[in-house]
């Protein structure tokens, strides 16, 4: 006896129905619009004083008197020299970096090694060490500010770089072993448990193996270091004197300020500006994917 197959064979070979797709949740499209003009507005906030800065920069006094917003009407490019010689930006930008290299490094080289031992080791007082650094990131300044000054005076410290050269490493200690020492915990211990295993000693085990591991975490509070340091205005300006000569970039725009209020060089002072903060924007630039790196490893582990 025959039989009717052909609707078992249609079924077979027809393909399966797709699960119905849900349609997107009107709240978070809310959501993602808002957060999406949220960052246009904060970019914008940002962005327009920098343009408005330099396109300032460019103009003579009497453009920025007469039409502020608007573009200058030919390049001042000696607007930039008045301000890297009259205005003296050549030496306060020289000042600081003299002071940011051993800064930096000594801040670097101390916090890294700090922020190892914590996060590697365990030993009594661990936790204590730890929670102090991390309360020194909620000290103000302006509390420390007489103490520093009577204590370096007191050590023949006040008014010299040296001085200054200590607070500044101080200063951004707190932050520098708080943040590495999350970012050394998310390396992995089996290559330290493998160089250990060949001979490698503390020091060897932290210079030559912890710390190429630890690079973008480095990379990354370095620059927020050099960001901080270079922008510091008040430590300098109670700590190194009022001479003018050894003043910090910080400091000479705040003089250069002054100066081209009586003088009446606006266009100076916007030069200053922006030399100021030529060589900050070049850093992130050129670090810009260590620094994202850096801060996205502890998350990623």
């Amino acid at each position: 006896m025959a039989t009717d197959t052909a609707p078992e064979t249609e079924t077979a070979g027809a393909a399966p129905a797709r699960a119905p797709q849900r349609a997107p949740r009107p709240e978070g499209n809310v959501l993602n619009v808002f957060s999406q003009g949220f960052l246009w507005l904060w970019a914008l906030m940002v962005v327009i004083p920098v343009v408005w800065i330099v396109m300032s920069s460019f103009k003579t006094t009497r453009e920025i008197a007469t039409d502020p917003l608007g573009p200058p009407e030919a390049m001042h490019w000696a607007n930039y020299v008045n301000a890297w010689t009259n205005g003296n930006i050549g030496g306060y930008f020289l000042n600081t970096v003299q002071v940011m290299v051993f800064s930096v490094a000594g801040t670097m080289l101390l916090g890294a090694m700090a922020a190892y031992v914590l996060a590697r080791y365990e030993f009594p007082g661990n936790r204590i060490i730890y929670f102090g650094f991390a309360a020194g990131m909620m000290f103000p300044v302006f509390l420390a500010l007489f103490p520093l000054f009577k204590t370096l005076q007191n050590v023949s410290l006040l008014n010299t770089y040296a001085g200054l050269v200590i607070v500044y490493i101080a200063y951004s200690l707190p932050f520098t072993v708080f943040f590495l020492t999350a970012f050394f915990r998310t390396l992995p211990t089996g290559v330290a448990e493998a160089a250990v295993v060949d001979g490698a000693g503390h020091y060897r085990l932290f210079f030559q193996v912890m710390l190429p591991m630890a690079k973008p975490g480095l990379i990354a509070i370095t620059i927020f270091n050099i960001i901080g340091q270079w922008n510091q205005f008040l430590l300098p300006l109670v700590l190194l004197g009022r001479n003018p000569e050894d003043a910090m970039i910080s400091q000479g725009l705040a003089n250069l300020a002054l100066r081209q209020g009586y003088e009446g060089d606006s266009g100076a002072l916007f030069a200053g500006t922006v030399l100021a903060m030529i060589p900050i924007f070049v850093a992130y630039v050129l670090f810009q994917r260590q620094i994202q790196a850096g801060l996205t490893a502890g998350a990623i582990k």
